[in-house]
């Protein structure tokens, strides 16, 4: 068995590629092609922390294994990361693990590429500024993946603790020295004439304020559980495509949907598509720059699986990773 540290996920798999294969898992999902149940969810309650448990099985890339993901929000008084996780990928033919894939980095990444294709699809061609409401571990590979499909000029940031937002900028900095990067000293000011949000947060309350501007996108990574709500309902009623990775599993998981559809605002049949089919050229992303569009994610393990496989297949070749005894 492989063990593959994030060291090697960074040089096995580029942003462009993990896009690609995101679009593949969805496309393969929404055709009603994986295997992949509603995640498991165990909560920690004296932690306010989760544990989330995500196995899939993708036929057509092979794909087989289950994701452990836990978010400890508190970890960073201690010094150490809020995410942490594993993946194990196991073979289609035997069931034989192949390798355990530190996962807090693919996850960053998966989530990334996910955001990255659905504003391929969503947000206007010439998008040049982007919004980033939280600024956690998730926040960087968001970022790099809308930069890699969208023009972006300018970043601006915005997180309740401005330290973090400070050290996420001098590293932006340092990464996209052609990119102008700011700290916002609120929300409201951070999303002002953006062309694209990004909102990463473990808010329980809306993190932006209603309505938005014509022709914005938003994606919205955080609110994993049917409590939270990062996204106003009244900007999910001015929207004018809603897209989620899948039905199911967003009806199921998101307050940014539950909320609104139990308040009478929404209902399910609001949900404008699935990324997958947007993907596989079913129905139509955006449609003109007028259009507020907003991706709901809630993750799906088939995109891990995908993935995970994907950089497993990669390792070998290059021969990265660390063989192991099993």
């Amino acid at each position: 068995m492989l063990f593959i540290s994030a060291d090697d996920q960074r040089k096995a798999l580029s942003m462009q590629e993990a896009i690609d294969d995101v679009a593949i898992a969805l496309g393969e999902s929404s055709k009603g092609n994986t295997q992949t149940p509603i995640r498991t969810t165990i909560s920690i309650d004296k932690k306010e922390a989760t544990s989330l448990f995500m196995p899939s099985f993708v036929e057509a890339t092979k794909s087989l294994g289950i994701k452990i993901v836990s978010v400890f929000p508190h970890n960073q008084k201690l010094a150490k990361n809020t995410i942490n996780g594993v993946m194990l990928v196991a073979d289609v033919e035997t069931g034989e693990p192949l390798a355990l894939i530190e996962a807090s980095y693919l996850t960053v990444f998966r989530t990334g590429a996910a955001t990255g294709l659905a504003t391929k699809h969503l947000a206007r061609k010439n998008a040049k500024r982007l919004a980033v409401i939280g600024t956690g571990a998730q926040s960087w590979g968001l970022i790099k993946a809308v930069k890699t499909v969208r023009p972006i000029e300018e970043i601006v940031l915005y997180n309740r603790t401005v330290q973090k937002a400070e050290q996420l900028k001098e590293k932006l900095k340092s990464e996209y020295p052609d990119t102008q990067v700011i700290v916002a000293e609120s929300s409201r000011r951070a999303v002002y004439r953006a062309d694209v949000i990004v909102t990463a947060t473990n808010s329980s309350e809306p993190v932006i304020s209603d309505p938005v501007s014509a022709g914005t996108h938003i994606n919205a990574v955080g609110s994993f559980r049917p409590s939270m709500q990062e996204i106003p309902t009244g900007v999910m009623k001015q929207s004018h495509k809603i897209v989620v990775e899948s039905k199911e599993a967003a009806l199921e998981e998101t307050g940014d949907l539950i909320i609104p559809i139990r308040e009478g605002v929404l209902s399910p049949k609001d949900i404008y598509a699935e990324l997958g089919n947007i993907a596989l050229g079913k129905i139509a992303g955006r449609e003109n720059d007028q259009e507020i569009t907003v991706f709901k994610s809630v993750g799906l393990a088939a995109m891990d699986v995908v993935m995970a496989k994907a950089i497993y297949d990669r390792a070998v070749s290059l021969n990265l990773g660390t063989k192991v005894p099993f």
